[in-house]
């Protein structure tokens, strides 16, 4: 396929300026919320596509290699399922907010599956197809945590995507309705950047941040202790610290660990990158007043949260730490039943994988929101005698290109 810029073909140029366009063929969906075109043996990634389309790609990055970056800019044929997208700045050149509303809800959640598949089968040589769940409250309203920028207007917004311009929100349609009222309504200090939550009890919460002086400061201009309602319990928290965006993950993802473990009476439990409890609260339950469950944080402040909240489990005990570091030691205490692990998008890694086997326990159930760390965990894991026993995943980022998966790795 060549594209014409200038009187040159694509074959002539080895660099595409910013703005050349082409015409194109979609290829597969990639990881990322872009799908892949190949240009005269080079490859071109295009946002706002759809697979099996062929549209007219804007050039937006190309930094030379085999790869260069594009918008699609106009369809020409457009595949089943295109829809108009809900948010006008979800467009070419707009918020870089969310990946998919050009497509409907079904085949966000296909191209989503074929992304997980892709990467377990390229990163870890796993052939396992999966179906990515819908969870409750539909497509819009769900975001419950944003982070905001100010432009030099003092309007808050977010970034485009890969880039540096802020776009500014007059609302947001996968935003909690109401979430974002305090913050776009006034101005702002060019350069600040400002969370907002909404908690389980619909209450918001905003903190503002802003650097002077290369020393950074922090404001709480509304809230600040957020109450979360999940796996039976109230948790109380701070507002900005981790807990799940779609109200209904933390419940889900709740359901299915605590399903997968199976803590016995009496047994011993490690909840990994625990936050404030909520895995390592079901697996006390399982475990039982004469069961063990150490739970692993490096946040102190959500560990003083955690030994608060779980306070009526005295079979809960925390560790104030990195997990790489503190997973070494955890060994000495008695080997687990289970180790259940949620760690942050870059994955656990080869050191905590080969502390966690080392220790061999039965089962390890693992809960990630990038497929490509776990695909790259998991071949970690194959590579000391575990293997893919169960997988599930959860459409927990609607109308975004996330999604967020847990697996069952069992020993032998």
């Amino acid at each position: 396929m060549t594209g014409t810029v200038s009187g040159k073909t694509s074959r002539e140029l080895s660099r595409y300026d910013v703005g050349t366009t082409l015409e194109i063929e979609v290829g597969a969906v990639a990881h990322g919320g872009h799908c892949v075109s190949r240009v005269d043996g080079r490859v071109v990634f295009v946002r706002h596509a759809l697979p099996g389309e062929r549209v007219v790609a804007e050039i937006t990055e190309d930094k030379g290699g085999s790869y260069c970056r594009a918008d699609a800019v106009r369809v020409l044929r457009a595949a089943p399922g295109r829809v108009e997208p809900p948010c006008p700045l979800a467009v070419p050149g707009a918020c870089g907010g969310c990946d998919w509303q050009h497509a409907a809800p079904e085949l966000q959640r296909e191209l989503k599956a074929r992304v997980v598949a892709e990467q377990l089968s390229r990163l870890a040589g796993i052939e396992r197809e999966t179906e990515v769940e819908e969870l409750p409250g539909g497509m819009l309203g769900w975001r419950t945590r944003m982070r905001l920028v100010a432009g030099r207007d003092g309007r808050a917004g977010l970034r485009g995507h890969r880039g540096h311009d802020v776009i500014a929100l007059p609302d947001c349609p996968i935003a909690v309705p109401g979430i974002l009222e305090p913050v776009v309504s006034r101005r702002w200090r060019p350069g600040s950047e400002v969370e907002v939550t909404s908690d389980g009890d619909g209450r918001p919460h905003v903190r503002e941040q802003t650097s002077a002086r290369g020393r950074r400061q922090t404001r709480q201009l509304r809230g600040g202790r957020a109450v979360e309602h999940a796996a039976g319990r109230d948790w109380k928290l701070d507002a900005h610290g981790f807990w799940q965006v779609h109200p209904a993950a933390a419940d889900t993802l709740a359901e299915v660990v605590g399903r997968w473990a199976r803590v016995p009476e009496g047994g011993r439990a490690w909840d990994l990158y625990a936050g404030v409890g909520l895995f390592a609260s079901v697996l006390a339950g399982q475990a039982g007043p004469r069961g063990e469950v150490v739970a692993v944080e490096s946040n102190r402040g959500a560990v003083a949260d955690g030994e608060a909240n779980l306070a009526d489990l005295p079979q809960v005990s925390w560790r104030a730490g990195r997990v790489e570091h503190v997973v070494r030691d955890l060994g000495e205490g008695g080997a687990p039943d289970v180790v259940v692990l949620d760690p942050p998008r870059a994955g656990a890694g080869r050191a905590v994988v080969e502390s966690i086997v080392e220790v061999a326990p039965a089962r390890v159930v693992y809960v990630a929101c990038d497929p490509a760390a776990l695909a790259r965990d998991l071949a970690t894991f194959a590579g000391h005698g575990y293997s893919l026993a169960d997988l599930r995943a959860f459409d927990a980022f609607p109308m975004t290109h996330h999604v967020e998966c847990v697996a069952l790795v069992e020993r032998g």
